[in-house]
């Protein structure tokens, strides 16, 4: 995921802003960490550079 999508990216429970966990960088490009809802206290987590925005009982 390109750090530059923060400025875009919102809960899709709630619309609030989320906080970005870096596990893995690559090139500006986070590889594998998660996003975080502060409202929902939701976690949406990144893998291979792909934030899955999912709500959660549909994840999966």
């Amino acid at each position: 995921m390109k750090k530059h999508l923060m400025e875009i990216l919102a809960c899709p429970l709630c619309k609030g802003s989320l906080d970005l966990a870096v596990d893995e960088e690559r090139e500006e490009e986070v590889v594998t960490g998660s996003l975080y809802c502060q409202k929902c206290d939701e976690r949406y987590p990144i893998v291979d550079t792909i934030p899955n925005l999912l709500p959660p009982e549909l994840r999966g």
